[in-house]
């Protein structure tokens, strides 16, 4: 198979973060009551403890709109300098219109053009590169890139292989243009993308659009949730990772040992833990959090850095390393100077 395409682009940084995250907490303990599964079983599988849950009344764009807020108070930006937002999510407010045109009217962003990415997990790295190009070309100069999801609307909770796993949350971060002679901080130093398509069934939601809507005689086999292989999940998302960081640091002119903090995408401890093992990082050098919110799919990662960087893990010139698999299969990774 070709390597993926990749291009490194030094004209982008990002200059504030945000997250949001539901108040409801779904513990292990309270799961139990409902499947047939333990605190014990999910942790020891899965490293969660416990995960967001949305209320019924919120939309995935009212996650996103929050934690885009956050993200332009951090940036010190006003909802009319934004000229961009893009939202990455499977669980879109409706088929039509985008979630990102949703986000634009609640938060007052009148002159951005709002579209919506969906590459599942890998959605905010996707999002990240597109915003860039859009950046780099000089057609836009500040952008919102959020990851959001409600994964909780698309969950089985009789399947206790797939329940345990997932929550709702949202990141968001802002990036703007940035002069190439300056050393600017939070410089994306290089991105790497990948797709294959040929391991689409693996991880799915089969039901629910125009191959199979949903009708009254399938209605009852949950088509419209999410439907996973965990053993073959596991085994390329580590592969796919592995290789694109790897990819994305050559690009950069770095290795490993460069690296300050990993940023990982929250599905699995065990997997977390096999990428820091085949980089040949120390776990204190990789950040986790899906103890606390499980895998929240496109939102992890912006999650994920908004807690880093105002939790005192990241300072100046340090090198953030992001890297994310993802139903598709997709799969990304970014190098950032922070």
């Amino acid at each position: 198979m070709p390597a993926p395409s990749s291009q490194p682009f030094c004209t982008s940084s990002i200059i504030g973060t945000g997250s949001y995250m539901p108040e409801k907490v779904l513990t292990n303990e309270d799961l139990s009551k409902i499947v047939e599964t333990s605190d014990e079983w999910i942790t020891s599988r899965t490293g969660i403890k416990e995960r967001r849950i949305a209320a019924p009344e919120q939309a995935t764009s009212d996650l996103a709109s929050e934690a885009a807020r956050r993200a332009m108070a951090s940036a010190g930006v006003t909802p009319e300098e934004i000229q961009l937002i893009i939202v990455a999510t499977v669980t879109a407010d409706m088929f039509f219109p985008s979630t990102a045109c949703f986000v634009q009217k609640k938060i007052g962003a009148v002159n951005a053009v709002c579209f919506d990415i969906s590459a599942a997990c890998s959605g905010f790295l996707y999002a990240l590169q597109v915003a860039r190009h859009f950046i780099n070309t000089g057609n836009r100069t500040t952008a919102l890139v959020i990851g959001a999801e409600k994964l909780s609307s698309l969950i089985n909770w009789k399947d206790r292989n797939t329940c345990v796993l997932f929550g709702d949350g949202a990141g968001a971060v802002v990036i703007r243009r940035a002069d190439e002679s300056v050393d600017a901080p939070g410089r994306v130093l290089s991105t790497v993308m990948g797709t294959d398509g040929t391991l689409a069934d693996v991880l799915k939601v089969p039901g629910g659009g125009s191959a199979c809507p949903i009708t009254p005689e399938n209605v009852s086999s949950y088509p419209n949730t999410i439907h996973m292989e965990g053993r073959e999940t596991f085994k390329h998302a580590v592969t796919r990772m592995l290789e694109a960081s790897q990819q994305a640091l050559k690009i950069a002119g770095l290795t490993a040992a460069d690296v300050s903090l990993v940023i990982p995408h929250q599905a699995n401890a065990r997997i977390i833990n096999a990428i820091a093992e085949r980089l040949n990082l120390p776990l204190e050098r990789v950040f986790m959090n899906l103890d606390k919110y499980g895998n929240t799919s496109a939102a992890t990662i912006p999650v994920a850095l908004d807690e880093a960087s105002k939790g005192g893990r990241l300072k100046k010139g340090d090198v953030v390393l992001l890297v994310a698999f993802g139903g598709g299969f997709t799969w990304a990774s970014s190098v950032v100077r922070w």
